[in-house]
């Protein structure tokens, strides 16, 4: 049974890969590692697909160290254990958000920072692809955040090609649901650090995983179909523009 479990698991990754035309022959991938559950599964899950896919790709671990206290050679020793290269960057994130901004909502601001110093990481070292761990259950709070708190029918893409610094960041657990990436946390074994930040689970986007986790209970298939409403979406039967008013 857990041999079916990850093969599905990769299943699916593989699918949004391919839906998605996220990795290429060549591509040098920095896999974004936080400690947390989905960077952990992510790392796992490519390394997977780099056994078996046709095209041949690199890895390589990267942990941005906002400045806390984390013991960050459990993601070493993981990285070596699948010949992946670690590299470790010191930040004084935490410094700004909390103690010199002293943000009320310091998420988004901490995030900004975080993902800069990865990009700008996976650059020196030559990658041309960043992945990161978000899955299906982010894309739903993703999409009601933006809803509820700006109005907007938003959500990130599976693939974002970033001007700026020439990398291309990717999301091949798109596909996977958060309960799916917890059991394959369980049945692999595999390392999770706790999360030090003060306000962990006392944030907004907390409150809509609350409400999208009781309207899941209602109703099932509620994720996977946001999922299909996003991948058919047609504006022209949705809401109709503004009338342009007749000038003069």
């Amino acid at each position: 049974m857990a041999r079916e479990f990850e093969y599905r698991v990769l299943g699916h990754v593989k699918r949004a890969i391919v839906d998605y035309n996220m990795i290429k022959n060549g591509d040098r991938v920095a896999v974004g590692l936080s400690g947390g559950k989905d960077s952990t599964v992510l790392l796992h899950v490519l390394h997977r697909v780099r056994l078996s896919a046709p095209v041949k790709f690199d890895l390589h671990g990267i942990y941005v160290d906002p400045g806390w206290n984390m013991e960050v050679n459990i993601l070493r020793e993981l990285c070596l254990s699948y010949g992946v290269p670690f590299y470790y960057k010191p930040t004084d994130i935490a410094t700004v958000v909390f103690d010199l901004r002293q943000e009320k909502n310091p998420c988004s601001l901490c995030a900004n920072l975080r993902r800069g110093a990865l990009n700008s990481t996976a650059r020196e070292l030559g990658c041309n692809k960043v992945a990161l761990g978000h899955h299906l259950d982010d894309v739903v709070e993703t999409f009601f955040m933006s809803l509820f708190y700006t109005g907007q029918l938003r959500t990130f893409a599976p693939v974002t090609y970033l001007d700026r610094s020439g990398i291309t960041m990717i999301r091949p657990l798109v596909y996977l649901t958060e309960g799916q990436v917890q059991e394959m946390v369980m049945r692999r074994h595999l390392p999770v650090l706790e999360n030090p930040c003060p306000v962990n689970k006392k944030t907004k986007r907390e409150e809509i995983k609350q409400l999208v986790a009781g309207l899941s209970r209602q109703y099932p298939e509620l994720r996977f179909r946001l999922l299909n409403a996003l991948q058919t979406a047609d504006l022209r039967n949705l809401w109709p523009g503004k009338a342009r008013r007749p000038e003069g």
